[in-house]
């Protein structure tokens, strides 16, 4: 798939996401520059259409740090980075106003399996759990479960980075993504196999020990039951 067509193939989409308002969409390019978003973001950057978005990157629409972090991470994921789900972070608001949203991004590959550009979502929190500061909290605890879930990581030693305690963080997580935290961990960690599983040539042993499991038997007894069929049947059904 070229860079046009991507545009093409995306313009569909911009228009769905327009009726959503409180639904931020985009698709970038290679380059990080958007090719395609709603009108939600339009109107976030304070711009009166979405043409007067095309062709820009994020450091160009949006104020520091939030460029600059949102830039980063396209920079990341072109670079062959997994994929971004379930990242709280705030996003401005029309108005000058800001609020907390999950951030979904993954990069969009031609059939060679080239990184040809960017396609996310990010979705408003619209009913606090509490306040900033408890999503602020979360955001950090959450943020390292993404960045270790390959290593042993204990509810006690999650909550006290909260500054919860288990049931709180517990009930805060179950709010956010209707799962309990012992889940949500599962789910980080069986979403990273999936992208292995698709996108590299890895041994499964070594995704097993890569994605916190301490064999391939314990990985693919979980990876069955979450996912309903072994590691090695998903991975020749789906490259």
């Amino acid at each position: 798939m070229t860079p046009s067509a991507l545009h093409a193939a995306a313009l569909p989409m911009d228009r769905l996401f327009d009726g959503v308002p409180d639904i931020v969409f985009f698709v970038k390019d290679a380059k990080g520059r958007y090719l395609s978003v709603n009108d939600t973001l339009a109107k976030r950057c304070g711009l009166a259409t979405k043409d007067d978005v095309i062709g820009r990157t994020a450091e160009e629409l949006f104020p520091p740090p939030l460029g600059t972090a949102f830039a980063g991470q396209d920079r990341a994921l072109l670079a062959g980075g997994p994929a971004i789900r379930d990242h709280l972070e705030i996003h401005l608001h029309p108005g000058g106003g800001s609020g907390w949203c999950l951030t979904y991004k993954q990069p969009v590959r031609s059939p060679d399996g080239a990184i040809i550009g960017i396609c996310g979502i990010s979705r408003d929190l619209l009913q606090p759990l509490e306040t900033g500061e408890t999503y602020a909290a979360l955001s950090g605890c959450i943020g390292h479960i993404h960045r270790h879930f390959d290593q042993a990581l204990r509810l006690p030693a999650l909550a006290a980075m909260a500054g919860m305690s288990v049931y709180q963080l517990d009930r805060r997580i179950r709010a956010l993504f209707r799962l309990s935290a012992g889940q949500y961990l599962v789910k980080v960690r069986i979403d990273a196999a999936c992208a292995k599983l698709r996108d590299s040539a890895q041994a499964i042993a070594q995704i097993a020990l890569d994605c916190g499991y301490s064999d391939q038997s314990a990985f693919s007894r979980q990876f069955r039951q979450t996912v309903g069929m072994p590691p090695l049947a998903y991975r020749r059904k789906f490259r």
